[in-house]
C-alpha cells in the first residue's frame, strides 16, 4: 500500500555543440563571457529543434507504463512525492509561511511542516498545492517544450531540486534529491542531444501521468480509513467544504493538465 503525502501546517555541465570532444575544463573557465554566450547561444539553437514523434509518443508511452506498473511506479513514484512536497514548500514561503522542514519517505509519502497563522488564505494555497504541483508542473515543461526550450526545463528542474534540498530533514529525502539531480547533470554533462530530449520529454510526460494517478489512490484510501490524514481532510477542516470536493478539485486539475499538455507535446 502506497502511504499519502501529506502538508502539516502549524501555528558546468558539458554542452552538444562545443568545439572538440575534450569535457569542459580549465580551458572553458578561461573563456571570456562573450564566447560562453556564443557557445551556450548556439546549443540552444541545437535544442530548439523539433524532436521526432517517434520520440515524443515513445517517452509518453514510456512514462505511462511506469505509473502504471505495480512494480516501477512504488520507486518512481518519490519523483512525484518530491514534486508534492515541493508545491506545498513553495506555497508556503510564497504566502509568507515559515517553511519548517520537508521530508520525503522511504514509503513514498511526505510531510512539509511549515509555521504561521492556522487560518486564512495562506495556510489553504498551502495544503491545496500539494496535489496540483505534479500535473502543473507537467504542464509547464510541455508548454517549454513545445516552444524549444528544452534546456530551460532541465535546468528548472535542477534549481527546483537544489531549492527543495535546503529544507528537506531527513537522510532519504536527501538521497532521492540528489540522485534525481545527479540523473539531469549525467546527461547533461554527457552533452548528447538524443538523451537531453529523452530525459526532457519523459520527465514532462511522467509528471503529466504521474499527477493524476495519486489522485485515484487518496480518492480510494479515503473511503478506506476515512479517518486518516491527508491534504484533503485537511482543507475541508480548512475550508468547511467537504473533503470529497478537494479530491474532485485535484483530479480536474490533473486530467486537464494532462489533457493540455500532452496535446501540447504531441504538437
Amino acid at each position: 500500500m502506497i502511504a499519502d503525502t501529506f502538508c502539516r501546517c502549524l501555528p558546468t555541465p558539458r554542452l552538444a555543440g562545443w568545439p572538440g570532444s575534450v569535457r569542459p575544463g580549465w580551458h572553458y573557465v578561461s573563456m571570456t563571457a562573450g564566447q560562453w554566450w556564443h557557445h551556450l547561444a548556439a546549443w540552444a539553437a541545437r535544442q530548439g529543434q523539433p524532436p521526432s514523434h517517434v520520440l515524443v509518443l515513445g517517452t509518453g508511452l514510456l512514462a505511462a507504463a511506469a505509473v502504471a506498473s505495480h512494480r516501477v511506479w512504488p520507486v518512481a513514484r518519490t519523483v512525484v512525492t518530491i514534486a508534492h512536497e515541493g508545491g506545498h514548500a513553495l506555497a508556503a514561503v510564497a504566502t509568507g509561511r515559515r517553511l519548517h522542514s520537508v521530508r520525503v519517505l522511504h514509503s513514498t509519502a511526505g510531510v512539509t511542516v511549515s509555521e504561521g497563522s492556522p487560518a486564512g488564505p495562506g495556510v489553504v494555497l498551502t495544503a491545496l498545492a500539494g496535489y496540483l504541483a505534479a500535473p502543473l508542473l507537467g504542464l509547464g515543461a510541455a508548454a517549454l517544450l513545445a516552444a524549444g526550450h528544452l534546456l530551460s526545463v532541465l535546468l528548472l528542474a535542477l534549481a527546483g531540486l537544489a531549492g527543495l534540498a535546503i529544507s528537506i530533514r531527513n537522510a532519504y529525502g536527501v538521497l532521492a534529491v540528489c540522485l534525481t539531480a545527479a540523473a539531469i547533470v549525467a546527461v547533461l554533462w554527457q552533452g548528447s542531444a538524443l538523451p537531453e530530449a529523452v530525459l526532457g520529454y519523459a520527465l514532462a510526460w511522467f509528471l503529466l501521468f504521474g499527477g493524476l494517478r495519486p489522485v485515484l489512490e487518496l480518492r480510494r484510501s479515503r473511503r478506506q480509513r476515512p479517518a486518516a490524514s491527508n491534504d484533503a481532510d485537511q482543507l475541508a477542516r480548512l475550508t468547511g467544504l467537504p473533503g470529497g470536493l478537494w479530491v474532485g478539485v485535484f483530479a480536474l486539475v490533473a486530467v486537464s493538465a494532462l489533457a493540455l499538455g500532452g496535446w501540447l507535446l504531441v504538437h
